[in-house]
């Protein structure tokens, strides 16, 4: 981008001035519209969530036996919903402000298999592709007990084929588990910020990972170059995967039946916040679409992106989705939330969502190890830093009175709100890495 070119920019968008300057921002998307209005941009209904729900439920037997962590859902991946009251507590002290509404986490951190959100995406597009590749060898019908994917007959037909990906850890893990598990041949292709400990995970799992000195578009660019080298050889594209992004929206309807378990009631009167740490935004969109499709307009989503990686907010406040990176403004991408560290927002997911999420904002890298911190002292829940994007959320939305006024939200309603701060990762840091985490949230 031309010299010229940004000063244009940031004389549309001023807001830029402050994502250069690496201060926290806040930033309500003016552009919301309801639900119905919002859904023709995403090109995928109800339909297609149900057909990702009924997927994952014929490949829950065979789940259950290969992953026996599991067990105890039926092979179903999900994660437990929890409230955090002392968490509001400290929260509170910090900002010296009130939190009217309930607060609870929705721990996508715990998730079986690869404790991260990526358990939801990575996995279910490892098996639709596995699914897709044995009905068309006439091995597998949608009528089988999908337990016979565990015969070495299917561990040698995946054998012939291969599955690459690029990611800075956390979706690499899920692809790489989930396809050697199976069968396949794997590569991840990760960056030079994916944790050593991720990278060593995949490779006692027999996944071939390759890294590399640049960011995530760099590994992402050359998991694609070699899967064009070899047409056995399939791609994951975490910024453009419809499949993906399936794959993350079923957790809509999860949520509405955890809801209705706690009794927990979502109407005009009773509005949800969900806060949602954004990198490449194809998790947090699918979630939100989800969520979206589950409780219609008395949901309101947020993005929670590092100030070094604001990438989805840049390419929404902008319009300009991937057209622009941070690298343009002269911003880094340099984080240690690992997860997060993305230059370039999917312009998929930019596109789909741009009418459909309420607002974004932005936090330090400080903050959030201070956030982890505050998080273990208070509930005894321990999360890697990029989970924490969504804590502070609560704090932004119900002490911005234009977007309450907005929402038509007054303070009677906001005390029957609920706030859920969604925990992308962590189940699965060994304890030597959560000790440095710790030990850098100075709490």
């Amino acid at each position: 981008m031309t010299e010229l070119n940004l000063n244009n920019l940031t004389s549309d968008f001023p807001l830029l001035n402050k994502l250069m300057a690496l201060e926290e921002v806040v930033w309500f998307n003016p552009n919301v519209t309801t639900l119905d209005q919002g859904l023709p941009y995403v090109g995928l209904d109800e339909k297609d969530i149900h057909d990702a729900s009924l997927r994952l439920q014929r490949f829950a037997p065979y789940l259950a036996i290969a992953f026996p962590e599991t067990q105890l859902s039926n092979g179903i991946i999900e994660s437990n919903l929890v409230d955090i009251p002392t968490m509001k507590t400290a929260l509170e002290a910090y900002y010296q402000l009130p939190i009217k509404g309930r607060l609870m986490m929705k721990k996508d951190s715990h998730l079986p298999i690869s404790g991260s959100i990526k358990a939801r995406g990575g996995i279910y597009e490892v098996l639709t592709h596995a699914e897709k590749l044995a009905f068309e060898a006439g091995l597998l019908s949608e009528s089988d007990d999908y337990s016979k994917l565990l015969e070495p007959e299917f561990r040698e037909f995946f054998k012939q084929y291969s599955i690459a990906v690029g990611s800075t850890g956390n979706l690499g893990m899920s692809i790489g588990i989930m396809s050697a598990k199976l069968g396949f041949t794997v590569s991840v292709h990760m960056s030079a910020d994916a944790r050593a400990w991720k990278k060593n995970k995949l490779r006692e799992h027999g996944v071939n990972v390759v890294e590399y000195e640049q960011d995530y578009g760099v590994a992402v660019e050359q998991g694609r170059k070699e899967a064009e080298l070899d047409p056995r050889c399939f791609f994951i594209d975490d910024e453009n995967s419809k499949t993906l992004f399936l794959g993350y929206s079923v957790a809509g309807e999860r949520l509405k039946q955890q809801f209705a378990q706690q009794q927990i009631v979502v109407d005009e009167a009773h509005p949800l916040f969900v806060y949602l740490p954004c990198g490449v935004g194809g998790g947090p969109g699918g979630v939100a679409f989800g969520l979206k499709m589950a409780f219609g307009d008395h949901v309101h989503c947020l993005f929670a992106e590092p100030t070094h990686s604001p990438c989805m907010l840049l390419g929404v406040h902008t319009g300009l989705h991937d057209e622009i990176a941070v690298q343009d403004l002269g911003i880094d991408n340099l984080t240690a939330a690992d997860g997060l560290a993305v230059g370039r927002a999917s312009g998929f997911v930019g596109r789909a969502m741009e009418r459909l999420v309420d607002g974004y904002y932005t936090l330090t890298d400080e903050r959030m190890y201070q956030l982890l911190g505050q998080l273990n002292q208070a509930e005894a829940i321990k999360l890697e830093p990029s989970a924490l994007a969504g804590m502070p959320g609560p704090i932004h939305v119900e002490h911005n009175n234009e977007y309450m006024t907005r929402l038509g939200i007054d303070d009677s309603t906001l005390f029957n709100s609920t706030h859920l701060v969604w925990a992308t990762g962590g189940g699965m840091v060994p304890e030597q890495e959560m000790a440095m985490y710790l030990a850098k949230s100075s709490i």
